[in-house]
């Protein structure tokens, strides 16, 4: 009992060996985070505007890419405040806040990306039926599903963590999640195996239901010219999202259960951030050079533009 204190704040480590090189650190964390919300913003904005891009596959893109904003909005902030800073610590309440947005964020994606699937599946396999089964009534409702299982899996997670007595407050990270957190709690405990068991199963199954989709498209599409073009083009970038994401976070999960601490902080640092990085870029530039309708959108506008600027001059 000696050691239960009531925590207030906790301590990231994770920035602990970058003195030297701050500044140039800073400047590539702002622009990587200004070319994630360029891309991503660009998708959303093209998405919303042109009418004949409001069909299912495009708005699941539009709200996969609203979710790598809302996801990484929890990271890069703090991250570029603490860069600047001489303390790097977070407040008890932004701590959980920050691993929950992190943590929901993550199984939105997992959740999007089988609809997206699903989506797929339907049009390719069963086309007479598409129109009627995907609906945007039908696709609103499964985005608000999906995005609302996310937050209450995460939810119950972040709220048992919290109920925890810890005994300590240093986390060796450069954010927050429910884990380290957890690890700091006096005693075993629940929080730390069987809530995070149910939100492991949600996403493992998500990347099941993806698979097995696949498995179907990819049999009709064998014998079908038009269907296999479909394939190539929408679904060749759904399923290099779906292995980005799911490469990232393993990666990443296994090493903070077993990596070893003799690698370097930086390298450390980099495979915490890796799946806030490569996803939210990779996944709109992955659809807007391979959707025909939203790369030839994008360019329109570009050029639009910049004949108006011309022009004016």
């Amino acid at each position: 009992m000696d050691n239960v204190s009531i925590i207030t704040v906790f301590t990231l480590s994770g920035l602990s060996d970058i003195a030297n090189y701050k500044v140039i650190l800073f400047v590539l964390t702002l622009l990587c985070y200004c070319v994630i919300w360029l891309v991503n913003l660009t998708i959303i904005v093209t998405v919303i505007l042109d009418k004949s891009l409001h069909d299912p596959m495009y708005i699941f893109l539009c709200s996969l890419c609203f979710n790598g904003l809302y996801g990484t909005a929890a990271f890069y902030p703090k991250f570029l405040y603490d860069l600047l800073s001489t303390t790097h610590v977070i407040s008890y309440a932004g701590c959980f806040l920050q691993g929950f947005v992190l943590h929901s964020s993550v199984a939105a994606d997992f959740s999007l990306l089988a609809l997206m699937a699903y989506d797929r599946y339907v049009a390719i396999c069963r086309p007479l039926v598409y129109h009627s089964l995907m609906t945007k009534q039908k696709v609103c409702i499964l985005i608000f599903f999906a995005w609302i299982i996310a937050f209450y899996l995460l939810f119950m997670s972040t709220i048992t963590t919290a109920v925890l007595r810890l005994c300590g407050s240093h986390i060796p990270r450069i954010y927050c999640i429910n884990w380290l957190i957890a690890n700091l709690a006096c005693s075993a405990s629940v929080a730390k195996i069987v809530i995070p068991a149910f939100s492991y199963t949600f996403c493992f199954g998500n990347v099941c239901f993806v698979f097995w989709s696949y498995v179907h498209l990819i049999k009709t599409c064998q014998s079908s010219k038009e269907n296999m073009g479909k394939f190539m083009q929408t679904c060749v970038p759904h399923l290099f999202s779906l292995t980005v994401v799911v490469v990232s976070l393993l990666f990443d999960m296994l090493y903070m259960r077993f990596g070893s601490k003799e690698i370097p902080q930086s390298v450390q640092n980099f495979m915490a951030m890796e799946f806030l990085l490569i996803p939210p870029i990779m996944n709109p530039l992955m659809y807007g050079f391979k959707l025909t309708k939203i790369r030839n959108r994008v360019l329109n506008f570009i050029c639009g533009k910049s004949s108006a600027f011309r022009f004016k001059s």
